[in-house]
């Protein structure tokens, strides 16, 4: 069965350093750190006590949500999501009318939904004034909320759901998305996924102690993916969407086309083979990223580009290590890889949407945006890939093909391959 062409048709981005496609593009050009210093963890005694908050303002609110919505909506990752959904959908050139769209779906994903929410609640039960919790107490704690929202605020009639695979999420949410595209089952697919922010989110990572400790002073210098010197990831939040559509539809209305998703592969390592909890089976993610070659129809040799998973903690070496190994390339013959991470810090599941994003962009805009505080790459990087693949400066280069990943919590993986658009 011949497959139909999928295309990205619009985007949208709530990150740390930036909310708004344009806003954020012009930050990943600068190396616009988005990692602050919040004195809520230190009053917590959080031992890393800095992280990505993206800033919302009440213009962007009141552009997004009605009166009622903001006085219901406090889980911050459903906010986010939100902002990004309905970003992509205006910059997608889609309506919202009241007739049922049944040829759009969703796929937006999380992690976990209202912490906050339910911190709020189990004290409003605890103290029992259980009917003061709202009527919109279970829309901000189930882990669909995001998916639910978009769908009512967009009249979405096709498949509307959340998918959760810790830091894999934003990426097996555009390849799920795609595959739905792809088998005729839907015209247009709004993927993406989002996290929520804050110390409820983030104590669970604080207490493992693999979180940056000694950058609370200097915040922007904190996260270091590649680097000889970096030691834990910064968490952070946000969320990143992007509108699917079939090339034939896309043609149809006119629309504006950011680039191609040729393909792509998901798999697990089930924690075997020194896979575990937190560590990835090295043998999955070089199946799964060789497998994402296959199926795009490409040649490894073709692809430009390597928007990382890479957070800046002692498996960044390994993470070179599997793609040189599953792309058989390596030395000056390794693609150019970055991480958003170094901008932004590790949004958890909202990190791979934030790095699509970042990648489309890069692929439309003929650029690789900058690593941040890589000054000295780690050497057992540098005995694989020549140092000049990982660039510190903005290079302007046209880009054909970028592949993107994301290892995640429990041993999960995605990669995908993205191609720059030609009217063919």
């Amino acid at each position: 069965m011949k497959k139909t062409r999928v295309v990205i048709t619009g985007m949208g981005i709530v990150a740390p350093n930036a909310t708004g496609l344009s806003q954020f593009e012009q930050a990943i050009k600068v190396g616009k750190s988005g990692i602050e210093f919040h004195q809520q963890l230190k009053d917590l005694k959080f031992s890393c006590q800095i992280g990505g908050i993206p800033e919302i303002s009440q213009v962007i609110l009141d552009n997004n949500f009605t009166a009622l919505e903001q006085r219901g909506l406090l889980a911050t990752g459903l906010i986010y999501g939100g902002i990004a959904g309905q970003e992509a959908w205006k910059d997608a050139q889609l309506e919202i009318n009241d007739e049922l769209d049944t040829d759009t779906g969703i796929i937006f994903g999380t992690g976990v939904l209202g912490v906050e929410k339910l911190r709020e609640a189990f004290n409003k039960i605890d103290d029992k004034q259980v009917r003061r919790l709202g009527s919109t107490s279970v829309l901000q704690t189930m882990a669909s909320g995001i998916s639910a929202f978009l769908g009512g605020k967009l009249g979405c009639g096709n498949q509307v759901t959340s998918n959760s695979s810790a830091c894999t999420t934003g990426t097996e949410a555009l390849l799920m998305g795609c595959e739905r595209i792809q088998y005729g089952k839907a015209k247009r697919m709004l993927v993406g996924s989002c996290s929520d922010s804050g110390p409820y989110v983030w104590g669970g990572f604080d207490a493992l102690r693999i979180l940056p400790y000694q950058y609370n002073d200097t915040p922007e210098l904190a996260s270091q993916p590649m680097s000889a010197t970096a030691s834990g990831f910064v968490p952070s939040s946000g969320a990143g969407a992007l509108m699917l559509e079939s090339l034939e539809s896309a043609l149809e209305r006119g629309a504006n086309i950011y680039a191609e998703v040729l393909g792509g592969h998901i798999n697990s390592g089930g924690q075997r083979e020194h896979g575990s909890m937190t560590a990835p089976n090295s043998t999955a993610v070089k199946s799964c990223i060789s497998q994402a070659v296959v199926d795009a129809g490409v040649n490894s040799e073709e692809i430009d580009l390597i928007n990382g998973h890479l957070t800046a903690t002692a498996m960044d070496a390994t993470e070179i290590e599997n793609w040189s190994q599953a792309l058989r390339l390596k030395g000056k013959d390794f693609p150019y890889i970055n991480s958003l991470k170094s901008h932004v810090g590790h949004a958890l599941a909202a990190a791979g949407s934030l790095e699509l994003v970042s990648s489309v962009l890069e692929l439309k805009g003929g650029f690789i945006f900058p690593n941040l505080n890589c000054e000295m790459v780690h050497p057992d990087i540098l005995k694989l890939i020549d140092e000049d693949k990982i660039p510190r400066k903005l290079i302007e280069k046209k880009i054909n093909l970028l592949a993107k990943a994301s290892f995640g919590f429990g041993d999960v993986n995605a990669c995908v391959i993205l191609k720059s658009y030609t009217n063919e």
